[in-house]
């Protein structure tokens, strides 16, 4: 555990923050009295869904040609000439 006085604290703040998210435990004093102890937010991970048969962006399957040059009217339409 490290102790730290508000002033201090307040310096540093940055790197204490990443010292606590690493598991360090920090203590915040002020005028030697401890205030507060720093604890790492817990991020809850979302499961991902198993044998859906799609991957992440919801796709099941790519056509052979997806990669094939797009037509001259579309890419006119996008300022390709």
């Amino acid at each position: 555990m490290a102790a730290f006085n508000l002033h201090e604290a307040k310096t540093a703040l940055s790197q204490l923050a990443e010292r606590a998210v690493g598991g360090e435990e920090i203590v915040i004093a002020k005028a030697g009295k401890p205030m507060v102890k720093t604890v790492p937010v817990e991020r809850k991970k979302k499961p991902l869904k198993r044998n859906s048969g799609q991957n992440l962006l919801g796709i099941s399957s790519i056509s052979d040609d997806f990669d094939a040059a797009l037509p001259d009217d579309l890419l006119k339409g996008f300022g390709y000439e």
